[in-house]
């Protein structure tokens, strides 16, 4: 979805500067421009006095101009901070011993890894995403615990055998985990 976004995104900022400069270019350059062109020639502005003056005393234009630019701002942080995330880790690399090596898909170990963990004793939910390097996997954990579940004794069985598991059967050293818990929401159990 996200490189979706991106290839939009550019493409369309890439199409707009390309027609801006082009428009800018052929009026410097004094080429024969259509009447609706909005500059003509190499002395010409992009924003004429008259065109900056014109909504000045309008007391709708300065919020608007404001918001609007506020509004790009806020998606131009939003766009730069899905940038930064860390994606899922598409592979992983799985030592196979001939020295060629193998790739496993990393949905297909977080699919295993979610599945094992789901069913410990009382785990609710389990979601699990890879990050990292294809070599060097990292796990991030979310647990969904249910109200009788012990939190110390979920988080070591997931240790010693979910994790373990899913390290041993990818033939890595070591396969760090960060591991958030919470409870699932539930109604106060009523003592008589």
């Amino acid at each position: 979805m996200l490189r979706t976004v991106n290839r939009v995104l550019l493409g369309l900022a890439g199409l707009v500067l390309i027609c801006g400069g082009g428009a800018v270019l052929a009026a410097g350059l004094g080429l024969a421009v259509p009447s609706w062109w909005p500059w003509y020639g190499k002395g010409d502005v992009l924003l004429g006095q008259a065109d900056r003056d014109r909504w000045r005393d309008q007391g709708w234009w300065w919020p608007t101009v404001i918001a609007a630019l506020a509004v790009v701002v806020v998606l131009a942080l939003w766009w730069l901070l899905a940038q930064l995330r860390r994606a899922r880790l598409a592979e992983v690399l799985v030592d196979s011993g001939d020295g060629e090596g193998a790739l496993l898909r990393g949905r297909a170990l977080e699919g295993a890894l979610a599945d094992e963990a789901g069913t410990l004793d009382g785990v609710a939910r389990a979601q699990v995403v890879l990050t990292g390097r294809r070599s060097s996997p990292r796990t991030r954990i979310r647990l969904l615990m249910e109200p009788h579940a012990a939190p110390d004794e979920a988080l070591g069985r997931l240790s010693d055998e979910a994790l373990a598991h899913a390290r041993d059967s990818a033939g890595l050293a070591e396969l760090p985990a960060e591991v958030r818990l919470r409870a699932v929401k539930h109604r106060a159990e009523r003592v008589s």
